[in-house]
């Protein structure tokens, strides 16, 4: 949708009314319905004058042609100014303009994001020059019209009033500003020689005409890739009933259409396989030409699915496939083929930064896509915004005469398969009553630990394997270090650790140096792991028995239960029912996280009682590996089962301990023998003058251990 349309010289008149701002407003009202804000209004009267100034040259054609606020089909994006018409090769010739009134910004640590004033204070946003790329490439990969007529889109971003310094052209951004072109206040010269390369005739075609009207489709090329990620990738491969929930989804989306809606629930607990069926739906769909879109409110799922499939932390074109649930409140009916929700518990009522745009975001997501997936855990909801559940999503389908389909997802893949460990947790948290009082499995590994040093101690072992283990904690410390870095945040007598480091983001979970952090549930939810440690906070205590949650022991840094107080005045019981589901949801997804093991430290000494006595006599973690008796005239040649460390890398009683050949005989003592030097002081030159092997994990390393063999 074009807001505005004009050639360069009525665009030149319209600025020189010195009301520009209000003739675009008028445009915008006839051409969506709806008002905007003074903001929005003094935007284009602050800006387009710049623009007009850069225009005014005679070797810019009179008759190209100008949009402003284009609207890209199918998306939220839209583009402030674009200039068409022909090249010097006679190729139909594209600028996208990004405009910007910033003053100044501030470098930050995560990719294409830079910090910057708004008028409510300092933002995290986008770099203009990756919006401009970003804007290219969503054309390129949706727009048959720009596929198949080879338009040249060409992007930039105009930063008029932004004086030059190391942030914003910093190096760190070096890769998008090559994509895209950046124009500083003193750079209007050279944003004007950059137009007169590439558009030297005019507008002979109504090009933006034809790309508005273009069909919406993803390219062959887009396709490709995205199987070729997929290709191989042990990360997403299907089995059992996940399969046969994706080969429905498929069905249900070749035929939907907008008089044929469709919904589908999918209802899976953890480690179901929701997010493999959902990517592997995203992938396929693209393959037969239908535009689809992968949804979380939360954006964790997104970047770490994104990363898996591109194999890199960095922004790339693929990213216009992942979207936030708030993005579907102004997007016209039936707009999209597929939007697939993963997570669909964390929906919440409304969009926005401040939650005052749109309705409901259940009903947004299936009026504007002909097909809707909700993949759902009503076990995972966990802040008092969550309204995702079935009876929701099942109102408005009807509403919106959606035929409404409903799958399970039972196969358990995450806790090596144990049904049994989930139940017996759902029992022990008392979520709900289940017939696993005591935890019998011993194919999952789970343990409760001294002290959170002990505990995270063992995590960092666990990681070093194929860096899947984290620890994780109840979010009862605030986020202090968010603003001063040299600071810790999860203070427990002498140990003291950082929540995840805010450069990392939501992806926090899969970057490779992230093991000596503390996630929360807002950087796990939706993701797993194969081991995780577990901090549980006097959020939730037990006491005679019973499970108690306490949300004033939640920190004022998180948001979940937000406004709690004021909700407890107005309905005490409802809003404690809430909560206690809420606190004890939030552990239960927490300690279902990794897939071959959970190790557990109570804050609270009686609740770590409660839990040790729920756990019954049959304590799992306990598995010790065993030497076999050999001959004795043998034992000097064969395999142990414990692995030796090479010399390089040795750390004594960190990561192994000693292995002694110690001769032991049901006889006479042997001669008197002595243990390695470097025990006694002589230093690490003796390290190599033994062996060290590593020990089984129901062990942690330290120095009163060794392997006698």
């Amino acid at each position: 949708m074009i807001v505005y349309s004009s050639t360069k010289a009525q665009f030149q008149n319209d600025v020189m009314t010195n009301d520009i701002g209000n003739i675009v407003y008028d445009n915008y009202r006839a051409a969506t319905g709806r008002m905007t804000g003074r903001s929005e209004i003094d935007s284009w009267l602050n800006s387009l004058p710049y623009m007009e100034r850069v225009l005014a040259d005679n070797d810019i054609p009179s008759d190209a042609g100008v949009a402003i606020e284009y609207h890209i089909p199918q998306s939220s994006k839209r583009i402030d100014f674009i200039l068409t018409g022909m090249d010097g090769q006679d190729r139909e010739s594209v600028i996208l303009v990004e405009l910007k009134q910033w003053q100044r910004a501030t470098l930050t640590s995560k990719d294409a994001i830079v910090r910057t004033h708004f008028q409510y204070g300092q933002t995290e946003t986008l770099h203009p020059s990756y919006q401009a790329w970003s804007y290219k490439r969503l054309l390129e990969d949706f727009n048959q019209t720009v596929q198949e007529e080879k338009i040249q889109l060409y992007p930039c971003a105009y930063l008029h009033n932004y004086e030059q310094d190391s942030v914003i052209t910093n190096d760190f951004y070096k890769e998008y500003i090559q994509k895209a072109p950046l124009f500083l206040k003193r750079d209007a010269l050279k944003l004007r020689e950059f137009i007169k390369a590439n558009v030297k005739y005019g507008d002979k075609n109504e090009i933006m005409y034809r790309i508005d009207h273009g069909k919406i489709k993803p390219s062959k090329n887009l396709a490709d890739q995205l199987a070729s990620m997929l290709q191989g990738n042990e990360e997403f491969v299907m089995i059992d009933d996940q399969k046969v929930v994706y080969e429905t989804a498929i069905k249900l989306a070749i035929k939907s259409l907008p008089k044929n809606k469709n919904v589908l629930i999918v209802e899976g607990g953890p480690g179901t396989g929701k997010s493999v069926v959902a990517i592997n739906l995203l992938v396929k769909l693209t393959d037969r030409g239908l535009v689809a879109q992968y949804v979380t409110r939360n954006s964790a799922p997104r970047l770490v699915y994104e990363a898996m499939l591109t194999g890199s932390f960095k922004k790339s074109h693929i990213s216009n496939m992942f979207n936030g649930s708030g993005s579907y409140h102004s997007m016209a009916a039936n707009s999209i083929d597929c939007l697939i929700v993963d997570e669909a518990h964390r929906l919440n009522e409304k969009s926005g930064m401040f939650s005052n745009l749109g309705e409901n975001q259940i009903k947004e997501i299936i009026n504007a896509s002909k097909f809707s997936v909700f993949f759902i855990d009503e076990d995972q909801r966990v802040t008092l915004k969550d309204i995702g559940d079935k009876k929701q999503i099942r109102h408005w389908a009807k509403e919106l005469n959606a035929t409404i389909i409903e799958l399970k997802l039972e196969s358990q893949f995450r806790c090596n398969g144990s049904d049994g460990y989930l139940a017996w947790l759902d029992n022990t948290l008392q979520i709900r009553k289940t017939a696993n009082d005591k935890l019998e499995t011993d194919e999952y590994d789970f343990r409760i630990l001294d002290s959170p040093a002990e505990l995270h101690n063992m995590i960092r072992e666990k990681n070093r394997e194929k860096n899947k283990a984290r620890l994780v904690a109840g979010y009862c410390w605030n986020w202090i270090s968010k603003r001063n870095p040299h600071l810790k945040d999860v203070v427990i007598g002498d140990y003291k650790a950082k929540w995840n480091l805010d450069s990392d983001g939501q992806a926090w979970i899969i970057k490779p140096d992230s093991g000596s952090e503390i996630g929360c549930i807002h950087t796990c939810q939706g993701l797993e792991l194969d081991y995780v440690g577990v901090i549980v906070g006097l959020d939730l205590i037990a006491r005679n028995g019973e499970i108690i949650t306490q949300p004033k022991e939640r920190a004022s840094t998180d948001r979940s239960i937000h406004t709690w107080k004021s909700l407890i005045k107005k309905n005490p019981e409802a809003t404690q029912k809430r909560l206690d589901a809420i606190i004890k949801n939030t552990y239960r997804t927490l300690m279902t996280r990794g897939q071959k093991g959970c190790y557990v430290y109570f804050v609270d000494n009686e609740t770590r009682k409660y839990f040790e006595q729920c756990m019954g006599t049959k304590i799992v973690s306990e598995k010790i590996t065993r030497a076999k008796l050999i001959p004795k005239e043998t034992y000097a040649s064969v395999s142990l089962p414990f692995r030796r460390l090479l010399p390089e890398e040795v750390k004594p009683f960190e990561n192994c301990v000693p292995l002694y050949n110690l001769k032991v005989a049901a006889g006479h003592f042997s001669d008197e023998q002595q243990v390695a030097a470097w025990l006694n002081g002589a230093g690490s030159e003796a390290i190599s003058d033994i062996d060290w092997v590593e020990l089984p994990d129901a062990f942690r390393h330290r120095r009163d251990l060794f392997v006698a063999q």
